[in-house]
């Protein structure tokens, strides 16, 4: 009985101290996304976005011409909702491509580039910023336009699948895998959200986020970028930029969303 009289209250008061922790990390968390909201007016992004539209339509490489007629799935030209249906296949190139990948594509063929320097370049680099820019413009260019990703063809519903085995598996010095941090809902890091990217809810809000400002780096990241840094805090070796495993991740995101409206150009902590 006394020692009833004891652990009841103890119970009691780790019961309530929990609801009081809750409480604390729900209102931190309330206020780092009003902090957000705040920051969305000033977004540096913005910059990325025009400098990547000059970029877009600058004459350059040995051609000596623009992106223009880059083809991004919607045909030559057309940028408007392209981002919101991508990673998608490209018939020219037999592969499924994201963004960056399609625009390395359109810089060799179109400006006659070597685009080696651009994917063996480090990120923050001025090439590797370029990328992100253009990124950034394409994605600009598909705000509030639903995702609309397709899994109709084979070597779409492949690349899927190998994102999802990516998503899943385990390995690296710590036995990680994408889904240690994303593959349940009300998970959290330093007070941050972690979006369980195989839920709608959760891909949505990452995929349609990205390429995004990161303040605390004061840098743009694109979604190559951003899966590059997931491979790093899993401890795995980096990725070959614009790789099929990037891709891979891409799509199953991106597939995952499927609905929810891009709201890109974003800022992150």
């Amino acid at each position: 009985m006394r020692w009833r009289k004891i652990l009841v209250p103890l119970a009691v008061a780790t019961a309530l101290g929990a609801v009081v922790a809750r409480a604390e990390e729900d209102k931190s968390a309330q206020s780092i996304e009003q902090y957000r909201e705040a920051l969305k007016d000033g977004n540096p992004a913005e910059l990325y976005e025009s400098s990547g539209e000059e970029l877009w339509k600058k004459p350059a490489g040995p051609k000596n011409v623009s992106l223009e007629k880059c083809d991004l799935g919607l045909g030559a030209g057309v940028v408007k909702g392209a981002y919101a249906q991508l990673p998608r296949y490209f018939k020219d190139t037999d592969k499924v491509q994201d963004a960056e990948s399609r625009v390395l594509t359109c810089m060799s063929t179109l400006q006659g580039v070597d685009v080696a320097k651009y994917v063996n370049a480090s990120f923050g680099t001025p090439e590797k910023d370029d990328l992100n820019a253009i990124a950034t413009y394409i994605s600009g260019q598909s705000k509030g336009v639903p995702v609309k990703v397709s899994l109709a063809l084979p070597k779409e519903q492949q690349m899927y699948d190998l994102g999802k085995r990516m998503f899943y598996y385990q390995g690296g010095s710590h036995d990680f895998s994408c889904a240690t941090c994303h593959g349940e809902e009300g998970r959290r890091i330093r007070l941050q959200d972690l979006p369980a990217l195989a839920t709608k809810k959760g891909a949505g809000s990452a995929w349609t986020s990205w390429p995004a400002y990161r303040v605390s780096a004061g840098q743009m990241w694109g979604m190559q970028w951003r899966i590059n840094d997931c491979f790093r805090q899993q401890r795995f070796p980096e990725p070959v930029y614009a790789s099929d495993v990037t891709i891979a991740l891409s799509m199953f995101m991106a597939a995952n969303a499927n609905g929810a409206l891009m709201d890109t150009p974003g800022i992150k902590r």
